[in-house]
């Protein structure tokens, strides 16, 4: 159900209901999207973690959760994504980019995530996202303010300008120890990189061990300017 609302129509609602849920739960923040928007609400998740994914399947069972295969990923993560589909009350949806690993390197040359990683996150990411966000009109996403100072302001629930949507973060004012304590009382779904010092999980050929002390994130594109992959700005 693509949205049928003007921009300053999902403006005003998206604003109205930040300030009303700012310090709301994040199952009830899901639940007055899911009243909101009905089919027209779907989750994006990497499958790096699985708790916004358990807190919205809870609050909102058989709700559309939207994959990004990038051709990319740890096998960790596929094997996360399949256990989710299968333990989870949700429908999984998977979206591929247009082109293959192969036919990418093919067009661009090898190794295109060293050379150029935000054209790569364009093609394998920010794409197939815009394809897959296309038949909805609000997207519940996993970011918190406190992975990083470039998340350290978002609004659990926003207009999201690029698509002319509602973009709804459940979980921006959870710490890690949120996290943690939720996992462990929910026996939420792990994905093992985890256990092997993974602070923050993208695809493998960008993602490397976080070391200690270091940001969550420094683990993603180290040794770059790049912080994001495009998907949130």
């Amino acid at each position: 159900m693509t949205s049928t609302l003007a921009e300053t129509d999902l403006r005003a609602l998206a604003d109205e209901a930040n300030g009303r849920l700012a310090e709301a739960g994040a199952a009830e923040i899901v639940a007055w999207a899911h009243e909101a928007f009905g089919s027209g609400l779907v989750v994006a998740s990497s499958m790096a973690d699985t708790h916004l994914v358990h807190v919205a399947q809870a609050a909102a069972p058989g709700i559309d959760v939207l994959f990004l295969d990038t051709g990319y990923h740890f096998a960790e993560t596929i094997g996360t994504r399949d256990a989710v589909a299968h333990s989870y009350q949700v429908n999984l949806i998977s979206i591929t980019p247009r082109r293959t690993v192969a036919e990418q390197d093919a067009e661009h040359g090898p190794k295109l995530h060293d050379r150029d990683p935000d054209l790569c996150c364009a093609l394998r990411k920010v794409e197939p996202l815009e394809r897959g966000l296309r038949p909805y009109s609000a997207w519940i996403n996993g970011m918190r303010r406190e992975e990083s100072p470039t998340r350290s302001d978002i609004r659990v629930v926003d207009y999201d300008a690029k698509r002319n949507m509602v973009k709804i973060s459940p979980i921006a004012a959870w710490t890690q120890d949120e996290v943690d304590a939720y996992i462990a009382e929910n026996n939420v779904l792990i994905n093992p990189l985890f256990f092997d010092d993974y602070t923050s999980i993208g695809c493998e050929p960008c993602t490397r061990r976080a070391l200690p002390g270091e940001d969550p994130r420094a683990g993603r594109w180290a040794g770059l300017s790049k912080t994001e992959c495009g998907l949130h700005t």
